[in-house]
């Protein structure tokens, strides 16, 4: 059979002289699927965009290889060439939908623009064309969904809008970058279902970027890895994920988290109970801002959580998980029974509730967005203690050191900025800021959810660490439900603001007994 597509000892390099690809050969047949796999900072996605030239032309050098779509070598073709064949021939659906769609634009104009640019159709044939690719991407009422924008749609409705798009002209090749990442498992599960349909409808070949081993394991033919620009590994995927053979491929396999979280003692006083925790949000206001029409976020939720223990919460997007997390901390209006060491203070106003929050602390999802890139280190993780003990300034740099410690940073870099760090180490700075408060609970809003498996890994190990050395509690909130395993004592299942199921989560993980859960687990293949 012959190559799709070719590239032939690429090297790339940018205004500096280190390749950020050295000498990489790959090739793609038609039909197939090729995962790209490797760590941030690999050249998977600059591998991607240099196949459809879209890295910006000022900056970057191609000092040596070919890359061959057709028998025809992209890196020597015209601007007018690439013109037909971007979005004709070769399709690429991006990794953030949002930042890729246009919010000044409705679903139909965005559609429409590339058939007219490659199909020459306008107007009522658009239409029609717009209306058979949303049923072909299988989203609901395709013809009140044509005049939406972006914000008016779900984080899986605008994946699937973006593929529309890539497959308006039925690609010979599909370029998926990281085409999952922000989407919850079951509509992980659905997005990838869906272009493999699509793929042996229309005869595509998919070359697939993912740090994510499982999504590669059933969805690629053939599996290439790359570490620091260089490819290390490539071959059949049963037989790679076999009898790896690089070192680095087998760090990678080796990334999965713990299938358990380390054992605690039972029997402590809860350190939290919650009870009937009401949270809704207005909508609509009439005359004097009275509420015309509400949303009901969190729906009488009620749970306890025991010292040294941790609670999981799972759900897709907007069953109401961040929200939790934000009324215990009383970022968020709520109304129910919020009681820490006994002491109720859901009547607490943000005064009186400020004493408290020393002992609940919280780390995000995005270490870099909550890291203010204005502060050093030192600064950051030092915060929180002149707030709450000022009275004790003279102690403060030596509870920063020993907060820097305990997370594995070197005490002697911070002074240094956030910028100057890894993901994985920005997270790491997040959680000493919490930690250096000696907090008795600490709330985790997806803290794993941006970094790569291995640092995933190596964050998870230190958040067990740091519960069986002082005790702390955590509720740990996250889509991806192997770290959940990793961490969690117990299970709350969340949808639409309801509980669908509660209770032990080795019980649950091993016998689910509400089909939400089940349809939740089989989505994340904790079953084949």
């Amino acid at each position: 059979m012959s190559e799709l597509l070719e590239i032939i000892n690429l090297s790339i390099c940018f205004n500096h002289d280190e390749k950020a690809v050295d000498d990489l050969s790959l090739s793609l047949q038609q039909g197939e699927t090729l995962a790209l796999v490797g760590e941030s900072g690999s050249g998977k996605s600059i591998t991607a965009l240099s196949v459809l030239r879209l890295l910006d032309e000022r900056h970057v050098r191609y000092p040596s290889g070919e890359i061959r779509y057709r028998g025809e070598n992209l890196l020597q073709a015209s601007e007018k060439r690439l013109r037909q064949v971007r979005g004709q021939q070769i399709s690429m659906i991006f990794q953030e939908p949002m930042t890729s769609l246009n919010p000044l634009h409705s679903v139909e104009k965005q559609i429409s623009e590339t058939l007219a640019l490659h199909k020459g159709m306008r107007g009522p044939q658009a239409r029609i064309r717009c209306l058979e690719l949303l049923q072909l991407v299988g989203i609901d009422n395709p013809e009140t969904r044509l005049g939406a924008y972006p914000h008016q749609l779900s984080g899986g409705q605008k994946q699937r809008v973006m593929i529309a798009m890539a497959l308006a002209n039925e690609p010979d090749l599909l370029i998926a970058d990281e085409p999952t990442t922000a989407l919850d498992v079951t509509v992980q599960k659905q997005v990838l279902e869906l272009l493999q349909t699509l793929q042996k409808k229309f005869g595509m070949a998919i070359l697939l970027i993912t740090h994510d081993l499982t999504i590669v394991r059933h969805y690629a033919n053939r599996v290439a890895v790359m570490e620091h620009g260089k490819l290390v590994e490539q071959g059949e995927t049963v037989a790679l994920f076999a009898a790896p053979k690089h070192p680095y491929t087998r760090k990678l396999l080796d990334a999965s988290p713990p299938d358990a979280p380390l054992a605690q003692p039972r029997g402590h006083q809860p350190l939290l109970n919650v009870s009937n925790l009401d949270v809704r949000f207005p909508t609509r206001r009439g005359l004097f801002g009275k509420v015309k029409e509400d949303f009901h976020a969190v729906k009488r939720v009620s749970f306890a959580l025991e010292r040294g223990q941790t609670l999981g919460i799972v759900g897709e997007s907007g069953s109401g998980k961040t929200t939790i997390g934000h009324a215990l901390l009383k970022l968020t209006a709520s109304t129910g029974g919020i009681a820490l060491d006994g002491q109720e203070l859901a009547g607490f106003d943000q005064r009186a509730f400020r004493p408290w929050r020393r002992r609940v602390q919280i780390v995000f999802q995005d270490p870099f967005g909550s890291l203010s890139p204005r502060m050093s280190v030192a600064e950051i993780v030092r915060e929180g203690l002149q707030i709450h003990d000022p009275e004790n300034e003279h102690t403060h740099d030596q509870k920063v050191i020993a907060a820097l410690n305990d997370v594995g940073l070197d005490p002697e870099a911070r002074d240094r900025y956030p910028h100057e760090f890894s993901g994985g180490q920005r997270q790491r700075i997040a959680i000493a800021r919490a930690l250096v408060l000696q907090p008795d609970l600490i709330i985790l809003d997806e803290p794993t959810s941006a970094l790569d498996r291995t640092v995933q890994k190596q964050v998870i190990e230190l958040l067990r660490d740091i519960q069986a050395r002082y005790g702390l509690s955590y509720i740990f909130i996250s889509h991806d439900l192997a770290v959940v395993r990793a961490l969690s004592h117990q299970l709350l299942v969340l949808r639409n603001g309801a509980i669908v199921e509660y209770g032990s989560a080795d019980e649950i993980f091993r016998a689910p007994k509400e089909q939400y859960t089940q349809e939740l687990l089989n989505a994340a293949f904790f079953y084949q």
